[in-house]
Order: C-alpha cells, then sequence, then structure tokens
C-alpha cells in the first residue's frame, strides 16, 4: 500500500503547491486586487489538502525505504527537513500573512515583500519536491529508455 501512496500523495503535493505558486504569480501579473484576494484567500484552504499529502508522503516514503538510508534515498531524506521547515517556518506563516493583508486590501511595501520571499520559498519547494520525484523514478526504473534491437 506505500508504494501506491507514496507517489500518489506525492503527486498531489507538488501539484497543490505548483497550484498556489502560478495562481500568485498569475495574480500578482493581472493587476486584479479582486483575484489577489481571492486567491491569498484561498490559499490556506488549500492546506487542507496539501499538508495531509505531505504527511502522506513522508510516512510512506519512509515505510517504503524500509530503514536503508544509502543510494538515490539519500538525497531524498537530505531533502525533507529542508522542505518541511521551508513549509512550516516560511510558507504557511507567509500564506496566513499575506490571507490576512489581502482581505483587509493592505497591498502595502511589506505584503510584497512577504509575497516576494513566498515565491521564493514556493519555487525553492516545487524544486526540491521535483528532485524526489525525479529520484523516486529512477529508484522504481520508471521512464527507463529500453534499448532497441537493431
Amino acid at each position: 500500500m506505500p508504494k501506491i501512496i507514496h507517489p500518489l500523495a506525492g503527486s498531489i503535493a507538488i501539484l497543490t503547491i505548483a497550484t498556489f505558486w502560478i495562481a500568485t504569480a498569475v495574480s500578482e501579473l493581472s493587476g486584479s486586487d479582486i483575484l489577489v484576494v481571492a486567491v491569498k484567500s484561498a490559499i490556506p484552504w488549500g492546506f487542507l489538502l496539501l499538508i495531509p499529502a505531505l504527511m502522506a508522503t513522508g510516512a510512506s516514503g519512509f515505510a517504503v525505504a524500509g530503514g536503508r538510508r544509502s543510494g538515490l534515498i539519500t538525497p531524498k531524506v537530505r531533502r525533507m527537513p529542508i522542505i518541511a521547515a521551508n513549509g512550516i517556518l516560511v510558507l504557511v506563516p507567509a500564506a496566513l500573512f499575506l490571507a490576512s493583508k489581502a482581505r483587509a486590501e493592505d497591498f502595502d511595501t511589506t505584503f510584497y515583500v512577504v509575497q516576494t520571499i513566498e515565491l521564493l520559498a514556493g519555487l525553492a519547494n516545487i524544486i526540491l519536491l521535483t528532485l524526489n520525484m525525479r529520484d523516486g523514478f529512477k529508484m522504481t526504473g520508471r521512464f527507463r529508455t529500453r534499448p532497441t534491437k537493431t
């Protein structure tokens, strides 16, 4: 069961974070305060999907690893504390702060500084999760090219 849960939960997590990131970028680039308020207000509700997906990814990943800590598992295990810390210490507080500021339509310098930090931290997590997914594919042999017969 963990072999099914791990890639599914991981995919949900990375797609959710990417959706938050893209929605934020689009709303900011649109110049529409109404859209920014809508996106920033919706993101904390997305945590109801994201946080359990990340927890399931981590728990099932450790179960699938079965205590092994060598090979491609090593960089995956090393990335996870960075991903978790980035989320807990930067992304969640930033999202809650920005949602509050957006609902008050308080788009001041602080809002945009925190918004920039959130976008950079979100991009870092997308990259780290993508690297973990790539290593997972390598470990399972997915997308491995097979030699052609001549």
